[in-house]
């Protein structure tokens, strides 16, 4: 196992500057130790022999989890049911031609 640089405190700097962050003294000391002890805890991932596992995206073999994309029928989208439709589209603050009315995108005028 080849041994690693212990994390400095101008390595968090760097990266807390790249991150936008704003860190005190006293949050870069912490931080350097507790992120020191995480590579090291991850480093010693490195002992285990993992070349007889294969490489995976998810632990459970998962397969297309997703449900149909369909509208519900119960909004009266298919025109089934004005009655719902009306009571849906009443819960908005205004609407046109049996649609709710939105303001333009991006400053479009109309």
């Amino acid at each position: 196992m080849a041994s690693r640089e212990p994390l400095t405190r101008q390595d968090v700097t760097d990266v807390a500057e790249l991150a936008l962050l704003n860190l005190s003294d006293d949050d870069l000391d912490r931080y350097t130790g507790q992120l020191d002890a995480v590579f090291d805890l991850a480093s010693k991932l490195d002992q285990f022999d993992v070349s007889e596992v294969p490489p995976t995206s998810h632990p459970f073999g998962l397969v297309n989890v997703f449900r149909a994309d369909s509208p519900p029928s119960s909004v009266g989208i298919d025109g089934t049911d004005d009655n719902v439709r009306q009571e849906a589209l009443a819960s908005g603050p205004d609407v046109e031609d049996n649609q709710f009315k939105v303001p333009p995108a991006l400053g479009e005028s109309p």
